[in-house]
């Protein structure tokens, strides 16, 4: 999977960016990376377009619903292939996430997955949510569904068999780590380390970058132009190193920061 690529990270004038608002990224000849521009919505949150045989599974809808601001829906029915059924699941349900579901509302063939938990944990089959993941079939491309609450109540991740990419939503990504559920989340990134000893895990994909390559310092929130931005993919010692803080932390309501990330408990604003 080729992650070699530059972000656009907005524009010193977000009003005359001269970059499209959704930049598209092929992974490869099945995977897209899409990323909001900055310009657009400050949150800039990535999505991703996994292709299967008969399936494609878009993750989240990023944070603005106008069409005409942020041309989703034209963009991935641009990039699935014709006569392919389409879900559009989310990561969570946070609305810098699902903000164009409605775009795609009456597109043949496509099923849009709820946000709340109980929809979620319906659609993918959850009998003991958080325990035990479901498998989700694209034709001949198998997805895991992993539930992981603690920043949001109906957060899954999502591990791509084809490629090895663990796509963990706003749970782990090189940013604030807003913790809603202590002990929730605990739990969820236990689950998330166990699972990568157990299965071959090749990039760890959030849904944000908010940290810039200065080690531990992050864009304050709102910026539309964030140059020296950290790389996207993280990595399964990342995850391991986040494990390790949410233990150092303890449950401790503030801001405990890290090279790489900072977990955001309790705190206002």
């Amino acid at each position: 999977m080729d992650l070699d690529v530059t972000w656009h990270h907005g524009w010193p004038s977000a009003k005359h960016d001269p970059a499209p608002e959704i930049q598209v990224h092929q992974a490869d000849a099945r995977t897209y990376i899409l990323r909001q521009n900055r310009s657009v919505n400050f949150e800039a949150p990535f999505m991703y377009l996994l292709i299967g045989r008969h399936t494609a599974l878009l993750i989240d809808t990023g944070a603005t619903p106008e069409a005409e601001y942020f041309p989703l829906r034209e963009v991935v029915d641009g990039l699935v292939p014709h006569g392919h059924r389409l879900i559009v699941a989310h990561s969570h349900g946070h609305g810098d996430h699902v903000a164009a579901d409605e775009q795609f509302t009456g597109r043949g063939r496509t099923t849009i997955v709820g946000k709340g938990q109980p929809e979620v944990a319906e659609y993918y089959g959850f009998t003991d949510w958080p325990h035990t993941p479901r498998e989700l079939d694209l034709g001949g491309r198998v997805v895991d569904v992993i539930p992981s609450p603690g920043h949001h109540a109906s957060a899954v991740t999502f591990y791509d068999r084809r490629t090895g990419a663990l796509l963990t939503g706003d749970t782990v990504y090189p940013g604030r780590l807003y913790v809603q559920d202590w002990d929730a989340f605990a739990a969820t990134i236990d689950r998330l380390v166990a699972w990568s000893d157990a299965h071959e895990v090749s990039h760890v994909l959030g849904c944000h970058i908010e940290m810039s390559i200065e080690d531990g310092q992050d864009y304050p929130r709102g910026w539309n132009y964030t140059p020296y931005e950290r790389a996207l993919p993280m990595t399964v010692e990342d995850l391991r190193d986040v494990q390790a803080a949410v233990a150092e932390a303890g449950g401790a309501p503030g801001i405990h920061k890290h090279a790489a990330f900072h977990l955001w408990y309790k705190v206002d604003g």
